[in-house]
């Protein structure tokens, strides 16, 4: 294992010209664009409807709480929006890497 590795290695740092000799296709762009684009919708997609359910089981679980323990309410308000916020940076995220799909490889 280990010695296939520094084959590879040595592979790698002896023939860098063959890795960036590699011209751009003649037909244009690929399916890498449209691949791309497809892969954002859904991904975007998947990210904000499981982050709407899982927003609206917590808000349920902590009007829940509060129904039970009303004096308990205000650290249960704050946990509430501490996890929202946990919740919705995933669909923030999940934006960002759409953005980059988009703009970083261009549709062709």
């Amino acid at each position: 294992m280990r010695r296939s590795l520094i084959a590879a290695g040595m592979a790698v740092l002896a023939f860098p010209g063959l890795a960036l000799a590699a011209e751009a296709g003649a037909a244009g762009g690929g399916w890498i664009g449209p691949f791309a684009v497809i892969a954002a919708g859904v991904g975007m997609a998947i990210a904000s409807g499981l982050c709407g359910l899982g927003q609206g089981r917590a808000v349920a679980a902590a009007v829940e709480a509060m129904g039970r323990q009303p004096g308990a309410a205000a650290r249960i308000q704050t946990a509430l929006i501490i996890g929202l916020a946990l919740i919705e940076s995933l669909a923030i995220y999940v934006l960002v890497v759409a953005m980059i799909l988009l703009f970083v490889q261009p549709i062709k």
